[in-house]
């Protein structure tokens, strides 16, 4: 907009260092325009002091007062010739932009699997031992299992796992169609765990004996001390 007197800040130079605001800014750019070295000097320290109020949190450190005078040259462009109690600081070079490491393209056939999960059926499908691969094959399928639940919460059938475990194994790995596999492998050892738990902390109940019963049986102690309590015994 060209109206006189109204300017945006995105119009503005930048903020080198926001925690101060613009008005500090500008402060510190004015600083070379004074001629006596002293005070130019005085000045600065009076800016210090203004930056320690915009900044109250940077007191914490021990060094603070260090880091002041350090964020006055940052701000001055390193320019500013005054008689600071500390060196000034040296200006940072340029960095080059770091390069891309780039983003992994693994092929994955299943993706719901995942890429490691296919680099353990590769593997257990280089196993030699036909019993260890078996057990590996089954380990694997419920593997499989639980990751297919964690896209697909419904209930999947047994054999399509066993049918993706054929495939991506490249038919290295079968599991037997008797298998089964659990909804939640990941759950149900420990919810059977908690189970038995459950089952094994369950007191028996004490019966309690009928007392009514007991008092009209003769051979009961308690039947004989009422009968010579009441003179028939």
């Amino acid at each position: 907009m060209d109206k006189i007197g109204l300017t945006y800040n995105t119009e503005k130079e930048q903020i080198v260092i926001p925690e101060y605001g613009r008005c500090i800014q500008e402060m510190i750019k004015k600083l070379p325009e004074i001629e006596d070295r002293q005070q130019r000097t005085e000045a600065a320290r009076y800016i210090i002091s203004l930056m320690a109020q915009m900044n109250p949190q940077v007191k914490e450190s021990s060094d603070y007062e260090h880091k002041l005078w350090d964020h006055l040259h940052i701000i001055s462009g390193h320019k500013l010739d005054v008689d600071s109690p500390f060196a000034p600081p040296k200006p940072i070079t340029q960095r080059n932009k770091p390069q891309h490491i780039g983003y992994q393209n693994h092929e994955i056939r299943y993706g719901h699997y995942g890429h490691y999960l296919s680099k353990m059926i590769e593997a257990a499908s280089k196993e030699e031992n036909d019993e260890v691969r078996d057990a590996l094959a089954l380990s694997l399928a419920a593997l499989m299992k639980r990751d297919y639940l964690e896209w697909n919460k419904s209930v999947v059938n047994d054999q399509i796992i066993f049918d993706d475990l054929k495939n991506i194994s490249n038919g290295r790995l079968v599991v037997t169609d008797e298998s089964k596999l659990d909804n939640n492998p990941e759950t149900s050892g420990r919810m059977q765990q908690q189970r038995q738990q459950q089952q094994q902390g369950k007191k028996k109940k004490k019966k309690v004996p009928n007392l009514k019963a007991n008092m009209n049986n003769p051979n009961n102690p308690a039947y004989k001390l009422r009968m010579q309590q009441l003179g028939k015994m």
